[in-house]
């Protein structure tokens, strides 16, 4: 196997002229997990962007399912999808709202995808008979996942490494890391290592011994943390960053405060800014600083803090009480409030909770309602009860997928009167399947990356509300879905009043349906919420904020 980096050289140069090729950091966790380690390696890639530099954003996942693609939202939190098709972890939704990374299948790797590409190999004779081990054959596919996110025009590739330093499951991960970085040399490879600094109530204090212990186990690996990022809830004095250098052995300019921030996680980077993280990066890696403007994030974070107006959005699903499940529907909403000055607050509501009774008792005095994705039969008489109060009450609304699929069965049941209008992925045998299993998903028998997935093409009719909010009339959406709108109905909707607004270019599949006569109602196949970002919110979230604005505007 041949040297990793000469695979990602670049030819870009330092300050004194020298060439150098792409450069690496890794991100490793300890103490506890859910650090938030995705937001942190997103908002470093955000400061190297400010001073010019390409980069490029991945993560490692220890556990052994090939993607989370089959893992439930209660372990594991929503499925972001990449625009070539991967079904991956939700902190890469994180990258890209932070940075202009272009993200791939090859941002995500698992233990699972990794050891399945070494089995392959196995099976194939790639290893001409000999004995396949972790180490080298398991750690040099980890290396070799490492150089494929460079490219000759990447400047620094950040690597998030998932779990807990000391977790067995990541052991291979960071046994690969510390090759690489002899491989590459300590002034092309950084270790940043994010940690928690508990505080103790009853005796008033901060207590540095569990980040002592994550260092420690790390020097064990042979990793050396050039930096520590470490995260509190409280106010940190000086002597307690002079106590963690001297006990984890960096100078005490490489200990970085992570407090918790007051408004958004918008303000992360302007944090780490003010630390001058980005100055220790680009000093060690040697690289002249750029411009280093923020002026973006500085006016995303003020017009979070200081919003001209207020709505709220009731957001009615089926993992409602788990943020994680829907992670890119609150930032895209956000980032649609973000674009018309406006603090968007959340009604969460559990959707089986309208499965019978009055929806106004739930739903009352909200401004637009939204129904994401989902699957399964759970909650679904909810969002049709959800829908129809909406439609009927002239309330903005964005159906989501199968929050789609919802406004189709709602509409057909109560102005087509088709009552048992329903989806053949939950009543396999209904009379009426208004939404049916898309026609290549029928010959399919393994759930695991099997659906339409990744970016694909829609077309707009002219004058519709889609058309209008994006300005264009061709765009490409992200999909994760096998259920389709079933044409079988589109002449007795379209007469009923639902537009079919957005179709694919053969105009075979329905991507987008809207109410007539309805102020803004907009139901969507594909999953808009995976293109918007703080300062670029994506059409459909900032004309939903602004029809709901509409909407408080006339009622005051």
């Amino acid at each position: 196997m041949g040297e990793i980096g000469c695979a990602s050289n670049s030819d870009y140069s330092r300050g004194n002229g020298l060439k150098v090729m792409t450069q690496y950091i890794f991100v490793t966790g300890g103490v506890v997990s859910g650090l938030g380690k995705g937001l942190t390696s997103a908002a470093i890639g955000t400061l190297l962007e400010s001073h010019g530099l390409k980069i490029a954003l991945q993560k490692f996942d220890p556990y052994i399912n090939v993607d989370p693609g089959t893992m439930s939202p209660f372990q594991h939190g929503e499925v972001y999808v990449t625009p070539d098709g991967a079904e991956t972890d939700l902190d890469l939704g994180h990258y890209e709202r932070f940075t202009s990374c272009e993200i791939s299948a090859h941002s995500n790797y698992t233990t699972g995808k990794i050891y399945s590409a070494v089995i392959q190999r196995e099976r194939r004779g790639d290893y001409l008979g000999k004995t396949v081990q972790v180490i080298p054959h398991i750690t040099d596919e980890i290396k070799d996942s490492i150089a494929k996110v460079g490219s000759t025009d990447v400047d620094v590739v950040i690597t998030e490494i998932g779990g807990t330093v000391g977790d067995i499951e990541s052991l291979p991960f960071l046994e690969a890391l510390r090759q690489f970085g002899h491989q590459h040399g300590r002034e092309n490879v950084l270790f940043i290592h994010l940690t928690l600094l508990p505080f103790i109530k009853a005796s008033g204090e901060i207590k540095t011994k569990p980040t002592q212990h994550s260092v420690g186990r790390l020097r064990e690996i042979g990793i050396l943390p050039d930096l520590l990022v470490c995260r509190t809830e409280m106010d940190v004095e000086k002597e307690v960053t002079e106590k963690l250098a001297l006990f984890c052995n960096v100078p005490v300019e490489s200990v970085f405060i992570e407090k918790d921030v007051e408004t958004s996680i918008y303000e992360l980077p302007l944090v780490l800014r003010q630390q001058q993280l980005d100055t220790q990066i680009l000093n060690h890696f040697r690289r002249e600083p750029g411009s280093g403007n923020m002026d973006n994030w500085i006016e995303v974070v003020e017009s979070l803090r200081h919003p001209k107006h207020e709505i709220e959005v009731a957001v009615v699903g089926k993992y409602i009480e788990l943020t994680d499940s829907y992670k890119s529907i609150y930032e895209a909403l956000t980032h649609g409030g973000i674009h018309n000055n406006t603090r968007v607050r959340f009604r969460r509501v559990q959707a089986e909770d309208l499965a019978n009774g009055d929806p106004e008792s739930v739903l009352g005095g909200v401004d637009a309602v939204l129904v994401p994705g989902g699957f399964g039969e759970r909650g679904l008489e909810g969002k049709v009860n959800t829908i129809q109060y909406a439609r009927e009450n002239n309330i903005p609304f964005l159906g989501i997928c199968y929050g789609m699929h919802a406004a189709v069965i709602e509409y057909c049941r109560n102005v087509l009167d088709i009552k048992e209008a329903s989806s053949t992925e939950i009543h396999k045998d209904t009379p009426h399947p208004v939404i049916t299993l898309l026609q290549e998903q029928h010959e399919v028998s393994e759930k695991g990356g099997t659906m339409r997935l990744g970016g694909w093409p829609c077309k707009f009719k002219e004058g519709s509300i889609c058309e209008k909010e994006y300005g264009v009339s061709d765009v490409s959406e992200r999909h994760r879905h096998r259920y389709e709108f079933n044409n079988d109905y589109r002449d007795q909707l379209i007469e009923a009043g639902l537009s079919i607004s957005g179709t694919s270019p053969d105009g075979n599949l329905v991507e987008v349906v809207e109410v007539e006569n309805h102020p803004w109602f907009v139901a969507c196949q594909y999953h808009p919420e995976f293109q918007s970002k703080p300062f670029d919110a994506h059409p459909l979230f900032r004309g939903l904020v602004k029809a709901a604005l509409e909407r408080r505007t006339q009622s005051v």
